[in-house]
């Protein structure tokens, strides 16, 4: 996947991301799979999740923290 495919995606960070910006950076298109990036390498590779996987993801996660 390319930021060519993610067309007019925009890519978002944790609002808890710390000043470093030691982090990922995440791309949600209308359609299409999930998209995930280091956010100091933007030009970079990248990941991509079908979006049932990442939501599943995301449960696990909140999950874990105890949400």
């Amino acid at each position: 996947m390319t930021n060519d495919e993610l067309g007019a995606a925009v890519w978002r960070k944790s609002s808890r991301s710390n000043a470093q910006a030691n982090c990922v950076e995440v791309a949600m298109p209308a359609d299409g799979p999930v998209a995930v990036r280091d956010s100091k390498n933007p030009d970079g590779g990248m990941l991509r999740f079908e979006r049932e996987a990442w939501i599943t993801f995301l449960g696990w996660i909140a999950e874990s923290a105890g949400r």
